[in-house]
């Protein structure tokens, strides 16, 4: 293949560097947080703006994973569970066998990628629809999560993942170090998806997977490694879910989040139909999510208001991309 053939082949497959709907994610998150910081002056200050940037990393660090197995055309409705399996493992860890931060991470990230495997062999070699599997899966990881945490909760968590939580250790420069290490991470996912080999063969798959196939593509290798990298990220995003909370960890923890996560990456623009998505766009969403979450706290409005304004911004995301995806087949 020519190299004049390999570029119009990426320029066909692969989004602009910077989308459209990545502009206008930046104007709306500048409106809103303008328009929060004359309603709550507090809000633009650090002692809101800190704690906002620590509740987006978990969730935009696993919408970096969702946004490469969406954009291959499946979803990952497990996160939640999974979420919860690595987060006792390491509470546990943590209080019994005292373990120091990076076994903790390690621990945590090892459970993930199990956990990420488990879903992978099963979509990729079982050929089955993911939200079947992740379905099933979200329910297998819950029942044990519960088992491992047993009747009640974790307690007297130690501040070992403090390094990645709101106190002034968790913090350079009065950036928290789990978003610093999100972007760095969305930003090196950005890189490899759109200048290696690998990484634009996602998005082929996403596009027609027999295709791709036919074209060399090991496309259920790709599928694999998709969900083994987000159960990675998972273990490594509930090391951030630790670090946010107090001494005591629940049987809450991770509920939701599942929700959270594909909001998040389809108000950023990636095709809930896979071919096309950022993770830059994800990361948007995920700032858009919880910048909502965080305004209609502080304005002291009722929480369900903020469910209702993601879901009016995913429905104008998921009709933005239909749209589109219509002017595609036109032209």
């Amino acid at each position: 293949m020519t190299a004049v053939a390999e570029a119009r082949i990426r320029k066909r497959v692969l989004p602009s560097p910077v989308t459209g709907q990545e502009v206008v994610l930046v104007g709306v998150i500048a409106v809103l947080w303008a328009a929060l910081a004359v309603s709550t002056p507090a809000f633009l200050t650090a002692g809101s703006i800190q704690p906002l940037l620590v509740a987006t990393a978990p969730v935009a660090l696993i919408g970096v994973g969702m946004t490469i197995v969406i954009i291959t055309g499946g979803i990952d409705v497990s996160v939640g569970g999974a979420i919860m399996v690595c987060s006792v493992l390491t509470a546990k860890a943590l209080v019994e066998a005292e373990v120091g931060l990076a076994v903790a991470v390690l621990l945590s990230v090892a459970a993930g990628g199990l956990l990420g495997l488990v879903n992978g062999v099963l979509i990729a070699y079982g050929r089955v629809h993911a939200i079947i599997i992740t379905f099933g899966t979200a329910n297998l990881f819950m029942f044990l999560g519960l088992r491992i945490f047993g009747s009640g909760t974790v307690n007297g968590i130690p501040g070992t993942l403090a390094f990645f939580g709101r106190g002034p250790d968790g913090r350079t420069l009065g950036i928290p170090h789990a978003f610093l290490i999100t972007v760095l991470i969305t930003a090196a996912a950005w890189w490899w998806l759109r200048h290696t080999a690998g990484g634009r063969h996602f998005f082929a798959i996403g596009g027609d997977a027999q295709a791709a196939r036919l074209a060399g593509v090991r496309v259920q290798r790709r599928v694999l490694s998709a969900y083994v990298l987000t159960g990675l990220l998972v273990g490594l995003a509930s090391c951030f879910v630790i670090a946010q909370g107090t001494s005591t960890l629940d049987q809450s923890v991770g509920a939701g989040k599942e929700l959270a996560v594909i909001a998040a990456v389809v108000i950023g623009g990636t095709s809930i139909m896979g071919g096309r998505g950022s993770v830059l766009g994800t990361l948007l969403g995920a700032l858009l999510v919880q910048s909502v979450a965080s305004g209609v706290t502080q304005l002291g409005w009722r929480s369900q208001l903020s469910d209702l304004f993601v879901g009016i911004f995913i429905i104008v995301a998921v009709g933005a991309d239909l749209l589109r995806a219509r002017a595609r087949r036109n032209r």
